[in-house]
């Protein structure tokens, strides 16, 4: 049965719905840290317990990222898109309601659960723009994240001083209900499909490794990184992806096909992605504390949590501004070329801010530098990893590279976690994060990037620039040769 369409899809409105569902998802990130020393009295619970309103969301998003897009490959895109908004706007009425630990938990799972939108996104949009739009608009996309991210933290601080903590949730549900309607009305469904039975074995294997893995590296420093409990996580994480290899070598339609993931285009962006989401998170930890310490330290700034926020805007904007130029760069060199630029910039950044951290101007100066250089990296991955699968397999694709870029943001807070908490100043009988450790972290983030960019150097260069994206059914065979 054929459906007749009464117009065809407007690139521009497609694009712009699914930015903004991408911005929006991204919010969820940052939009509770500005409770977080609230949370034990607002909920009546334990710091250490309140801690997992915002690990249950990391371990949630990384499970539903690789399943999400998975089943989107097979039943939709759009389907899955529309199924991850419903548990977005669900998860954020619910933790708007709460007022104790356990459903606020719950809430922050359902929210977690939709990280998936932004990989769905970009899986549509190769599906159904143009080739000479594809570019730019998976540029824009990728770089969602981190726009989304940056504009939480103000947005966040401004409700909370102005209205009840319950107001965060609630703009959240609304803002899902808004772009729900959007994608209803203007995002057509894909009719590339895998077809095939679901690797439900696969995903429960993946999953389990998953949260294994998070789970010690975001409570290792509470727990002590060599506590029986966090090494046991390590090593049943082990265990847990030999086994799952294994089985997803030998079944028919595996979760993440592994010989496609292991295409050195594709493993090695999947590298160097964990590596610049490394570098590019340490941002996020060292410029609010710098902003928000006291003044009275030598180097904290004594700045409110909404002049923190504001000062983080910036970054954000610069990600959109470099998205499309992202994409110039990525059709005249390559995306190799792209991402090991803006790897580049991000060191620069980072050696930048190890010197310039005194003044509210130079942290903005910082900020914007190492937006510019996530924009340029996150827009060219897209392109690398579409340049070397099958359009069949967009979405999985692209959702695994996002969880490898979850993946390195988890490391990269565990580790200046354990940074800052070594290396402090005695404040009278409070001890605060020291300037050295800044620095520190400052210096890990510039070095993570310039491996980021040894390591793009292996990303082949045959064909990176000069393959367009598949996005015919009788090219799907040729290019999973």
């Amino acid at each position: 049965m054929s459906q007749v369409q009464a117009a065809p899809p407007r690139p521009n409105v497609v694009v712009a719905v699914l930015a903004v569902g991408g911005i929006v998802v991204s919010l969820m990130q940052t939009l509770v840290i500005p409770l977080i020393p609230r949370l034990p009295s607002l909920l009546g619970a334990a710091p250490a317990d309140t801690s997992w309103v915002i690990t249950a969301t990391l371990l949630a998003g990384a499970v539903a990222t690789p399943v999400v897009g998975r089943l989107g490959d097979m039943y939709g895109k759009r389907r899955m898109l529309l199924v991850s908004l419903v548990l977005l706007i669900a998860g954020s009425v619910t933790a708007a309601l709460a007022s104790s630990l356990v459903p606020m938990i719950a809430g922050r799972v359902l929210q977690g659960l939709a990280v998936g939108v932004i990989p769905l996104g970009i899986s549509i949009m190769r599906d159904e723009l143009p080739a000479e739009r594809l570019g730019a608009a998976t540029a824009m996309m990728s770089s969602s994240l981190g726009v989304g991210g940056a504009l939480g933290l103000p947005a966040s601080a401004i409700l909370i001083e102005n209205t009840n903590w319950h107001m965060l949730f609630w703009t959240a549900a609304g803002l899902g209900v808004v772009v729900t309607a959007l994608v209803l009305a203007f995002v057509p469904e894909s009719n590339v499909r895998t077809g095939g039975r679901f690797d439900l074995v696969g995903a429960i294997g993946l999953s389990a490794a998953l949260v294994c893995l998070l789970l010690a590296i975001s409570k290792g420093a509470d727990w002590g990184w060599t506590d029986g409990l966090t090494l046991g996580l390590f090593a049943a994480t082990v265990v847990l992806l030999v086994l799952w290899g294994w089985f997803e070598l030998r079944t028919r339609g595996p979760l993440v096909d592994l010989r496609t993931s292991a295409r050195r285009q594709v493993l090695v962006t999947n590298l160097a992605s964990v590596m610049f989401a490394f570098s590019m998170f340490a941002m996020s930890l060292v410029l609010p504390q710098i902003l928000q310490l006291p003044a009275v330290t030598g180097y904290g700034l004594g700045q409110s949590l909404l002049v923190t926020g504001l000062v983080l805007v910036p970054s954000g904007l610069v990600m959109m501004a470099t998205s499309p130029i992202s994409a110039r760069i990525s059709r005249a060199r390559g995306p190799k070329i792209t991402l090991m630029l803006g790897a580049l910039v991000v060191a620069l950044g980072y050696a930048v801010g190890a010197v310039l951290m005194s003044a509210i101007w130079q942290l903005l100066i910082v900020s914007a530098l190492i937006g510019a250089g996530i924009g340029l990296a996150y827009g060219s991955m897209p392109a690398l990893i579409m340049g070397a699968v099958p359009v069949s397999e967009t979405a999985a694709a692209n959702s695994l590279n996002t969880l490898m870029r979850a993946i390195g943001t988890s490391v990269s807070s565990a580790v200046a976690g354990m940074i800052l908490a070594h290396m402090t100043i005695s404040l009278g009988p409070v001890a605060m994060p020291s300037q050295d450790g800044f620095r520190l972290i400052m210096g890990l983030g510039s070095g993570a990037a310039l491996i980021t960019i040894a390591i793009a150097a292996f990303i082949p260069n045959r064909g990176v620039r000069r393959r367009p994206a598949v996005s015919r059914p009788d090219e799907m065979v040729a290019a999973a040769r």
